[in-house]
């Protein structure tokens, strides 16, 4: 789903009902990615987005208007390093795509788009409808429908019963409970060069981690890579930093924000780092920047767990 890999591990005495509850889960998150795809015809964010081009008003279901909702707040949050109405400009870059060509967009269009400033705050609710006032707004909720699909999915298995189980949606990974015997789930964080762990931490009930980085969709072109993450500000391919993996304490949107904080921690870079973790109420951060060395506040280095040498680390801020 969302174009990536789901993987759920449960562990229940009752096989049977640990089975119907992974069941229920994976058709849950199949139906997502179909009602939620921005650039497939049939789905509900499909449809809005062709509203907000011909300059009409979209009915948005339950899901969509808290998914809207939860974005119009992120988007002040991260202060608008993070923003789902840029989908125009992800496009343009040709990430709307299962298979993309290593090209560049042309610079009249990235500064067009820019210029337009499309942003959630352009997105408004009237008489139970949502319009938006700014036609380059284009829905794309790629990078906080993963966070947000994990919190959902993780209530799913409580109230069926479960309380022991892993989700893993592309690198997006809440804990529930502890393995049996209560040895707590442990995760790996991927090397951003390499297709291996490069460290892996302990994860208590209800946390979650996610990482944004620029190995996961990118091409090269003439020696320089160009990814997916696109900054709201210009338009551009930002891949100034390898990795920002982050880990969110326990709470209703700990799915949610371990997905939408490691942007503004990615743009911004290590420096600001601490200012967004705080905002964020993070259990920790690590950012790998382009020389491959480690960001990480000193409270995050005791849980994690190297796999080989360390890289050149650098502690700053807190947690």
């Amino acid at each position: 789903m969302f174009g990536t890999r789901v993987e759920l591990t449960v562990y229940d005495a009752n096989p049977a009902r640990a089975q119907r509850a992974a069941a229920a889960v994976l058709a849950d998150l199949d139906g997502l990615h179909r009602q939620l795809h921005a650039w497939q015809p049939g789905g509900e964010v499909y449809a809005a987005n062709l509203a907000i081009a011909s300059g009409e008003r979209f009915t948005a279901s339950p899901r969509l208007t808290d998914l809207l909702t939860q974005a119009q707040q992120l988007e002040v949050q991260t202060d608008g390093l993070f923003s789902p109405a840029i989908g125009a400009m992800v496009a343009a870059w040709g990430f709307h795509a299962e298979q993309y060509a290593a090209r560049l967009p042309a610079a009249d269009t990235l500064a067009d788009l820019a210029a337009a400033r499309p942003r959630m705050a352009d997105v408004l609710q009237q008489d139970g409808r949502w319009l938006s006032r700014n036609p380059a707004v284009q829905l794309d909720f790629g990078g906080m429908a993963k966070g947000w699909a994990l919190d959902r999915s993780r209530q799913r298995l409580l109230k069926a019963g479960i309380s022991s189980a892993l989700l893993n949606i592309g690198g997006n990974v809440i804990a529930l409970g502890s393995k049996p015997g209560g040895e707590p789930w442990r995760v790996g964080i991927r090397h951003p060069r390499r297709p291996e762990a490069m460290a892996t931490l302990a994860l208590a009930d209800g946390e979650a981690i996610g990482t944004s980085g620029d190995y996961q969709r990118y091409f090269m072109l003439s020696g320089r890579r160009y990814c997916h993450l696109i900054d709201p500000r210009d338009a551009q391919s930002r891949c100034d930093v390898q990795s920002v993996s982050v880990i969110s304490r326990p709470g209703p949107r700990a799915g949610l924000l371990s997905d939408v904080a490691s942007k503004p921690i990615y743009f911004a870079g290590p420096r600001a780092a601490p200012r967004y973790a705080d905002r964020f109420g993070l259990a920790g951060w690590l950012l790998i920047d382009a020389r491959g060395e480690a960001w990480l506040p000193a409270g995050l280095a005791s849980r994690l767990q190297w796999q080989g040498p360390p890289p050149r680390t650098h502690h700053t801020g807190t947690p």
